[in-house]
Order: structure tokens, then C-alpha cells, then sequence
């Protein structure tokens, strides 16, 4: 079962929030870093959550059917990543235009997780506000896609903030329901 998987592997989800938290508070407490090191910032959490992704799919493969849709998006979180650390002096648009596009892909899989996950694991409802920043997220950076660099530096690092802490509690609450797998 993939909550099996998900429970074993509750440390990766800790991680990725930890990831997350460190880029949000970099990226408040340095509010005149250049657009440039804002991409690479971006670039690298990006990178790392997906690589996390990647793990956390390929370790659950044998008991979570949809391990190969969890692997895509965590690929597909590197390639933005690398494409990023490729391309660091690319338009503001375009770089706004990247980060929704993996923000409304985060969001779409983590509450598409949450339904299936509902009856099988307490706490699905991180699972939803995570999905639900995402999206709220991607929709504010879409909706005035030129807003002044450091509005979009404050988004970004709210928006890290919150998706970590819930990542982190999320992670947390699958830990507190391990229970002895065989190995």
C-alpha cells in the first residue's frame, strides 16, 4: 500500500519542508538579493525537492500503484531546476511563468493525493492546504504577472514558508502512525 511506503519514508517529506523553510527565511532576511540569485535560490529548492520526490517515489514503487506519477513529478521538479541554474538571466515573466506552472503541479498532486490517501491515513487535510497553497500561490503570481521584484521575493518566501511547515507536520503525522513494517 502506498501509505505503507508513505509512513517508512515519513523523513523525506521532513526534509523537503526543512528545504523549504531555509529558502523562505533566506529569501525574507536578504530582501535585496538580485533577481538572479533569486532564480538560483528558487532553482536549487526546486532541484532538491524534486530529487526528494524521486526518492520517495522510487523507495514506494513496490506498494504504491501511482509510484511512476509521483516519479514524473519529481523529475520534472529537477528539469525546472536545472533549467533554472541553465538560464539565470531569464525574464522576470518567464521565471513567474515557471513557478506557477510547478506550483499549480505540486498543488493538482498533492490534494489528488489527499482524496486517495482519505480514508487510509488521519491528517489528509495538510495534504489539502498544501495542494491548496500551491494553487493559491500559482494563481497570485499568474494573476499580476509584473509585480515589483520584491512583492514577488515575499511571495515566494511566504509561500516556501508555509508549504514547508505543513510539509513538516504532514511528515510528523505519517511518523506518528508508523507502525512495525517487515523489512
Amino acid at each position: 500500500m502506498m501509505i505503507e511506503a508513505l509512513k517508512r519514508n515519513w523523513w523525506v517529506l521532513v526534509i523537503r519542508g526543512i528545504c523549504g523553510i531555509v529558502f523562505g527565511v533566506i529569501a525574507l532576511a536578504y530582501p535585496g538579493l538580485a533577481l538572479a540569485t533569486l532564480v538560483l535560490l528558487f532553482g536549487a529548492w526546486v532541484l532538491i525537492d524534486g530529487v526528494f520526490r524521486i526518492v520517495g517515489a522510487t523507495a514506494g514503487r513496490a506498494s504504491d500503484p501511482d509510484w511512476g506519477f509521483h516519479l514524473i513529478i519529481g523529475i520534472l521538479g529537477v528539469l525546472v531546476g536545472f533549467l533554472t541554474f541553465r538560464a539565470p538571466g531569464i525574464t522576470a515573466l518567464a521565471l513567474i511563468i515557471y513557478i506557477a506552472a510547478w506550483a499549480l503541479m505540486i498543488g493538482a498532486a498533492e490534494i489528488g493525493l489527499a482524496i486517495k490517501l482519505r480514508k487510509e491515513v488521519k491528517g489528509e487535510w495538510l495534504l489539502v492546504l498544501m495542494g491548496l497553497a500551491s494553487i493559491a500561490f500559482a494563481v497570485l503570481l499568474l494573476w499580476n504577472p509584473v509585480p515589483g521584484a520584491l512583492v514577488l521575493l515575499w511571495l515566494i518566501a511566504s509561500y516556501a514558508i508555509v508549504f514547508g511547515v505543513l510539509t513538516i507536520f504532514f511528515g510528523f503525522r505519517l511518523r506518528s502512525m508508523r507502525t512495525l513494517l517487515p523489512s
